[in-house]
């Protein structure tokens, strides 16, 4: 009975050897054919004579758990380009009333002047018409232009202005009437034109 118990332990034995094989990638570990780690009856893995603790990676055995991979840092997002400024400019006129430097209203020309992301210039020229004295007019144009200025520094507009006239030298009416309605008709040549130029 002894020699059979032998025979059959002896059997077995021989028969792991042929199936059994140390792990593709670490030898502490005995794999069948499939590379897949032996068991023991409570769930441990069998260990080759040269395992150490050091051969403790295989995921399952031994308490080892594969280490989930890093996720990858997200790649970093260039700063949004900010849009290039154009050169613009424009021009406006304000209009007076016969023989008067009293400025109506320059509002467009302010929300005009706030809409720009910089003021390069703001070039304001006084005209008359020719109506009265050169010399009159000359100093009624200069009025003109530096009570439009005003207007504009009251309204917030803190660019700096050139301030100009030219008297009753440029005339863009053509009239030919006499009294009321000549004055009428010069309406345009009492002006001051305001040249503004930025960026926006």
């Amino acid at each position: 009975m002894k020699k059979l118990a032998m025979a059959a332990g002896l059997a077995l034995t021989m028969g792991m050897s042929a199936t059994a094989m140390a792990h593709p990638t670490n030898s502490g570990y005995v794999t069948d054919s499939g590379d897949s780690v032996w068991r023991t009856g409570f769930g441990g893995c069998w260990h080759t004579g040269f395992w150490s603790q050091e051969d403790a990676t295989v995921e399952g055995c031994d308490g080892y758990k594969k280490m989930a991979p890093k996720a990858a840092e997200p790649a970093p997002v260039a700063p949004a380009k900010a849009p290039e400024m154009m050169d613009v400019s424009k021009k406006f006129a304000v209009f007076f009333d016969f023989d008067s430097a009293v400025v109506d209203s320059v509002s467009n020309i302010v929300d005009y002047v706030n809409g720009l992301q910089k003021v390069n210039t703001i070039r304001l020229v006084g005209h008359a018409d020719p109506i009265g004295s050169s010399a009159y007019n000359d100093a009624l144009s200069k009025r003109r232009a530096e009570n439009v200025a005003a207007a504009l520094r009251s309204a917030g507009v803190g660019a700096s202005m050139n301030v100009d006239y030219m008297g009753e030298t440029a005339p863009i009416a053509q009239c030919s009437g006499r009294g009321a309605e000549l004055i009428r008709c010069l309406r345009a040549d009492r002006r001051v034109d305001v040249h503004v130029a930025g960026k926006k």
